[in-house]
């Protein structure tokens, strides 16, 4: 059996391009040549030419300028037409002419190994280039084609001369590695790095560059279900679609979980709208306390899942799911509705809450009826504006060239609703959107409030946010405060609202009403206390 010497340790020795993408370079010749001669520049000679051969009596110029140049390139073009070549409608690139093996090739090399090599180990590689769609609508299609079969080549140098590589789909690739001695994660990462590393360099198109990313999933033969080819390769291409779902170039491993994981996602996903339409997803709420009085401020409305197989699922759970089936609208329309119910009737109970916090996706921002739909809303409740908040999150108003989203946010605070910039110091809102927006408050990130009291670089960043804040005349709530420590640190540093599990969790409508009418005893207790020690 015929190794590489320099296995994964880099470049391989043993010819990195494999033999059937010579004709790339040979081509590439053809198609600059082509390129050349027909410039306008260029083809304007092709009569002066004949004229100068007609003058001289010169009839082999003659022939070739004004015959067989033309006759050839107008050949060499119709060759060069997908229709042409294919004899029809333009094909799926996944069946154009690349030279590369199938699926069928890889899944047949794993049954192999499989079978053949039983003590050594292997590993399927799905490769999906991220967000081909925006390089095709910038450069057409024959050009991604083209980066397409550039791409493979890449990935063909980063490989050894024994593994296969296949065009998977519209956009994808499949790897099958050859045994080696052990495929860990560490070598399995080594390789994915460098494939990651070669398809990151710029693609050169005329005077311009492409730049591309691409997300990975892997499984071994010892990961996979069954010691099968389409086992692992099924298994390759989970692992995928869970990094697909992570962002760009995100890399992931098959798994069991991973496996049962993505079929609940999938479930649910296929339940969202009864689910919505039931009432099973619906608003916990989480108060928020000043920390000045020790009063409610308000409630965030988080959404919850009251799920009949799975029981109360937190969004972190189902959201995806919201968004694959593509509901999150209407899931805001819930919340909206829930949220302003809710303020009705605490109003009813003889409670005071001044506000609840609703979170507004950038999906629904994007809709230009939101702002107005939201004011009906809350007329339709007989509501003050303010009693209502809106969060937004602090990446999304830093999408400043959104020209519905700035037109929805400057709206909301026209009609009189507060707005909360939510999860602030991850994102990259400037203080000139700050004030554009005529954002109410802050929500400092619990990243930065997590030992908050046991941490200086902690205290130095929140007292810098604080400062910020108070200058720019706006309020402050802190998230995910779970000690006393944390509280009492925020509050000494001047943070002016609080919340999180060292208050209290999120919990259903129907506990808010004895939670705040407890809280608000404690406090009455408290007070009177004071007085007497007074």
């Amino acid at each position: 059996m015929r190794r590489c010497p320099a296995m994964y340790a880099g470049r391989c020795c043993e010819g990195s391009i494999m033999p059937r993408f010579g004709f790339l370079r040979f081509s590439g010749l053809l198609e600059g040549l082509r390129s050349g001669l027909l410039r306008i520049d260029v083809m304007v000679l092709y009569p002066i030419l004949a004229l100068i051969a007609v003058g001289f009596g010169e009839i082999d110029i003659l022939l070739v300028t004004a015959f067989l140049l033309p006759a050839l390139l107008a050949l060499q073009a119709f060759a060069r037409s997908p229709r042409a070549r294919l004899g029809g409608e333009r094909p799926a690139a996944a069946e154009r002419p690349h030279g590369l093996p199938t699926r069928a090739s890889l899944m047949a090399m794993l049954d192999r190994i499989a079978v053949q090599s039983p003590a050594e180990a292997t590993a399927a590689i799905m490769v999906h280039i991220d967000e081909l769609a925006g390089v095709t609508e910038r450069w057409g299609g024959e050009t991604v084609d083209d980066i397409l079969l550039r791409a493979a080549d890449r990935l063909r140098a980063a490989l050894r001369h024994d593994d296969m590589i296949a065009r998977i789909g519209e956009a994808g690739f499949g790897i099958v590695l050859h045994p080696v001695r052990r495929a860990s994660s560490d070598v399995l990462l080594g390789v994915i790095e460098r494939m990651e590393t070669a398809l990151r360099q710029p693609f050169a198109i005329g005077g311009s560059s492409a730049h591309i990313s691409a997300s990975f999933g892997y499984c071994t033969l010892d990961m996979a279900p069954a010691p099968t080819g389409k086992s692992m390769l099924d298994a390759a291409e989970e692992a995928l679609a869970e990094a697909r779902g992570n962002g760009p170039s995100a890399v992931r491993a098959f798994s069991r979980e991973l496996g049962q994981h993505r079929r609940k996602g999938s479930d649910l996903a296929d339940g969202v709208k009864p689910a919505l339409a039931s009432g099973e997803i619906r608003a916990w709420y989480q108060p928020q306390i000043c920390t000045d009085t020790g009063v409610i401020s308000g409630f965030e409305a988080l959404a919850r899942w009251h799920h009949p197989e799975h029981g109360v699922l937190p969004p972190g759970e189902f959201l995806h799911a919201v968004a694959a089936a593509q509901q999150m609208a209407r899931l805001g329309e819930v919340m909206l509705y829930n949220a302003l119910a809710a303020l009705r009737s605490w109003d009813r109970a003889g409670l005071s809450i001044p506000s609840v916090a609703v979170n507004f996706s950038a999906e629904e921002l994007r809709d230009p009826r939101l702002a107005d739909r939201i004011k009906w809303d809350v007329d339709r409740f007989d509501l003050r504006p303010g009693r209502l908040t809106v969060e937004i999150l602090e990446t999304v108003a830093a999408q400043s060239e959104d020209d519905i989203i700035i037109r929805n946010i400057e709206m909301l605070g026209s009609h009189g609703f507060n707005l909360d910039l939510d999860d602030f110091g991850t994102g990259q809102a400037s203080i000139a959107n700050i004030q554009r927006f005529n954002v109410n408050r802050i929500k400092i990130d619990r990243s930065f409030v997590a030992r908050l009291d046991k941490d200086p670089k902690q205290q130095s960043m929140v007292s810098a946010i604080l400062s910020l804040a108070e200058h720019l005349g706006v309020a402050t709530l802190a998230e995910g405060v779970e000690t006393p420590g944390e509280y009492s640190m925020l509050a000494q540093l001047g943070c002016g609202h609080v919340q999180g599990f060292g208050i209290a969790r999120p919990m259903p409508f129907e506990d808010t009403i004895a939670w705040a009418a407890a809280h608000t005893a404690k406090l009455a207790d408290t007070a009177g206390i004071g007085r007497q020690a007074g």
